[in-house]
């Protein structure tokens, strides 16, 4: 994991805390001033936190988490979505220009809850925090962000999914497989090894398509999977999604441009949304 990487998930924490108090505050609009004081800094030192973070001011990047820029991203995906979707998982503006392929867990390992299954583990930095990340011979199969249950939780929350896989942590691989998913350095091919049933495979395989800087509704991602009307089962499938960021749900809104729920925290959904469109723009 690079210098510039440990750094930025050092700086997230502060974000995190300014992005919680603009939406605690944002009906009478702070200034930039007092959210760096919300933060816990001097204007000057959030100033150079945040461009450090996020590669562009501030200011700037507060104008991404308006309601009202959400619904026109909402408005400008659609004709992005419609190409993606036709292509496939390789579509345009795949996150980081990789390939996802997607290995669905056996109908053996899912009814043992994974028995016989190594899966090797590890806690990485990130730019949104500390991930737990587990991997089998076949693929990643969890990626998970460090919560209020801390790293114990985050742990807990893998051997549930995987009650009787064989763990083994191994910093070593987990640090190399988050640096490939989140630095963009775009080496060659993903491949993910999932647990969920043929409905939640089919949303997160939708998800794939979503290019950064752009999203979609649960309501449209129930329309292109061909199950018009399952709005609500499509959320829930997006919430139970095993691999963060990678299957980006960070990219699935309400229809009028509300941010929806995050399982990682809405702060968090909002500074990845933002991040992208500050790499795109």
């Amino acid at each position: 994991m690079t210098y510039a990487t440990k750094q930025a998930a050092l700086d997230y924490a502060r974000v995190e805390r300014a992005i919680r108090f603009l939406r605690e505050n944002a009906d009478r609009r702070p200034s930039l001033s007092e959210v760096a004081r919300g933060a816990g800094l001097s204007p000057a030192h959030f100033q150079r936190l945040f461009t450090r973070w996020a590669g562009i001011s501030p200011k700037r990047f507060l104008q991404f988490l308006a309601k009202e820029h959400a619904v026109e991203r909402l408005r400008r995906s659609t004709t992005v979505l419609d190409a993606a979707w036709d292509a496939g998982l390789s579509g345009p503006g795949r996150l980081h220009d990789l390939i996802v392929s997607v290995e669905a867990a056996t109908p053996g390992e899912l009814a043992s809850g994974g028995r016989g299954l190594a899966i090797a583990w590890g806690f990485s930095p990130t730019p949104f925090g500390v991930c737990l990340v587990g991997v089998t011979g076949r693929g990643i199969c969890h990626l998970s962000f460090v919560g209020s249950g801390g790293r114990r939780g985050a742990l807990a929350d893998l051997h549930r999914r995987w009650p009787r896989a064989v763990l083994r942590e191994d910093r070593v691989l987990a640090a190399r497989t988050a640096e490939r998913a989140f630095a963009g350095t775009g080496r060659g091919k993903l491949s993910l090894h999932l647990a969920g049933t043929n409905f939640q495979l089919k949303v997160w395989e939708a998800l794939l398509r979503i290019p950064p800087g752009a999203a979609t509704s649960y309501g449209e991602v129930a329309r292109r999977i061909g199950r018009s009307g399952a709005a609500r089962a499509v959320a829930g499938a997006v919430a139970a999604n095993p691999v963060a960021w990678i299957i980006p749900c960070h990219r699935v809104l309400r229809s009028l441009g509300g941010m929806g729920g995050y399982r990682w925290g809405l702060e968090r959904k909002q500074a990845m949304l933002g991040w992208e469109d500050a790499r795109l723009g």
